[in-house]
């Protein structure tokens, strides 16, 4: 991605307004249960060296997420989606199978923010139940598109959640809440090969059914 500007600071509006936006977003009975860090110069630089400081120290195994994004057992269609994605992705930028220096620099620069200049880190307070993670998962999605509208592209990652203690340390996170995941802001790089890709997806038959609609 690339900068907002030399000074991201001089984008703070534009964030408060996204986020303004993105918080009208459906909520079970209004509790609106989303937590929001956003950084920006010298806190996102000293929060993304101190991942990577971690990771280099500890290792990737040292750190995970204190809940589940995936199925602990892979089924179809998920992994065939899941596997095609990676062997797109890693074919533009050149990592073939088994090049694991470059799958590491690569799953690295999600910990950069993909070089945007603008981090979001979304909690929740962790006695709030399932329905609340799908408000955040709106409210993310609304934060999206909400971006878009004004012509910038974000990027969520999980990737985040594994270093939920370090990002606590960093940003001041209590305990009681979880970290659920992180998203990039910023002008996507044109010339950069990965934002080639596109991604498939499945057409509303394979996964809809429709019932009560007349046909001609």
């Amino acid at each position: 991605m690339q900068d907002l500007a030399a000074n991201p600071s001089r984008y703070v509006a534009t964030v408060e307004e996204l986020l303004t936006l993105a918080a009208r977003a459906p909520s079970g009975t209004n509790i609106q249960p989303w937590k929001v860090r956003v950084v920006a110069g010298e806190a996102r630089d000293r929060l993304c060296a101190a991942i990577l400081e971690a990771l280099d120290r500890d290792g990737q195994a040292a750190h995970r997420r204190e809940w589940n994004y995936y199925p602990e057992n892979w089924r179809e269609p998920f992994l065939a989606r899941r596997r095609k994605i990676g062997w797109d992705l890693y074919g533009l930028l050149g990592i073939r199978k088994g090049d694991f220096e470059g799958t590491e620099r690569q799953r690295r620069r999600n910990f950069e923010f993909f070089g945007a200049p603008v981090g979001f880190i979304f909690t929740l307070d962790e006695d709030l139940e399932i329905g609340s993670w799908l408000d955040l998962g709106i409210f993310i999605g609304t934060l999206a598109i909400a971006a878009r509208g004004r012509g910038l592209d974000t990027y969520p990652q999980a990737a985040f959640a594994d270093f939920h203690a370090v990002i606590r340390r960093e940003l001041g996170i209590p305990q009681n809440e979880v970290v659920i995941c992180g998203m990039a802001l910023g002008h996507a790089d044109p010339a950069a090969v990965e934002n080639r890709l596109v991604t498939e997806r499945a057409p509303p038959s394979e996964f809809a059914t429709f019932a009560g609609f007349q046909t001609q």
